[in-house]
């Protein structure tokens, strides 16, 4: 079925979510934007769409000036921009009392900072075309978990700057959604899980349904939904949405108490391999760092 005719944006869309989605968006005839810092990830993406229905641009969305460029030629190859889905994001490990600070400082600067320069870089091309912006945030905002702290609270931060970035554009006509997601089998999960034995353990401990695991698939069909309806929430899977409504209930004293027994084993555990690795983060953001800046 070809029948959305949109031209959209996709930051961290060489694979994982990112890829999937665009794919998906180009079977039903939308053009798509594609940035990331991988560029051989990046490029097998794009082929794949076609280079008629896709621009892949490396664009570290830290760089505002560089994603004002991969706007740019955007629009300049088809046109307009209809969509931007502000997905780009990382995780790190470890205590806040042992995590690296460098480390740390990425997610935030990737998981929040970035948003706000997808955001500031596509909004005049939105503005023009009455558009409707999609800010990539978890489940992780709304349920805390021990040793992830920077991805929780760029998460909730990406959330709330979806909240008011929504009363801002409300009158130009665009819309802003946001979604939540729970742990999707996805390179950045995947990887945490090969890392960390700890991190494994741990979404098994979290209470029900708090550490399941989705397939990117059915993400995929949320986020497509999403662009097509331009809701303001999305959710993956649905019991995501009960989480959030009863945030105050999870993170409370009482609803703590499942995650707090397992944390004197579990984070001791999850620290001494973050040392044993020699990071804080995935081997495969170390590579992307290090591309970026040769």
């Amino acid at each position: 079925m070809s029948d959305l005719d949109q031209v959209i944006l996709i930051t961290g869309g060489a694979r994982g979510i990112g890829a999937e989605t665009a794919k998906a968006l180009a079977a039903r005839g939308a053009k798509l934007i594609l940035t990331d810092l991988d560029r051989a990830a990046l490029d097998e993406t794009a082929a794949e769409i076609g280079q008629d229905n896709c621009l892949a641009v490396v664009a570290d969305v830290c760089d505002l000036a560089s994603m004002e460029a991969a706007v740019k030629a955007g629009v300049e190859k088809f046109g307009r921009l209809d969509a931007a889905i502000a997905n780009a994001g990382i995780a790190s490990y470890g205590s806040v009392l042992h995590t690296d600070p460098a480390a740390f400082k990425r997610v935030m600067d990737i998981n929040v900072l970035g948003v706000f320069h997808t955001a500031r870089a596509t909004l005049p091309a939105l503005i023009e075309s009455k558009g409707y912006f999609l800010v990539v945030s978890s489940l992780a905002a709304f349920a805390a978990a021990p040793g992830l702290a920077a991805y929780n609270a760029s998460k909730a931060g990406a959330e709330h700057f979806a909240n008011a970035l929504r009363l801002e554009v409300h009158h130009l006509g665009v819309d802003v959604g946001c979604a939540h997601m729970s742990w999707i089998d996805t390179p950045l999960v995947r990887d945490a899980k090969k890392d960390l034995t700890a991190f494994s353990d741990l979404l098994k401990k979290l209470p029900y349904p708090l550490g399941k695991t989705t397939n990117v698939e059915a993400c995929v069909k949320a986020f497509v939904k999403g662009v097509e309806k331009r809701q303001r929430h999305v959710y993956c899977p649905g019991w995501v949405r009960g989480i959030g409504l009863n945030r105050n209930v999870v993170n409370s004293a009482a609803g703590s108490l499942a995650v707090l027994r397992h944390v004197p084993d579990l984070l001791p555990r999850m620290d001494a391999e973050v040392a044993a690795l020699g990071r804080s983060t995935s081997a495969r953001n170390i590579d992307n760092e290090a591309n970026k800046e040769s």
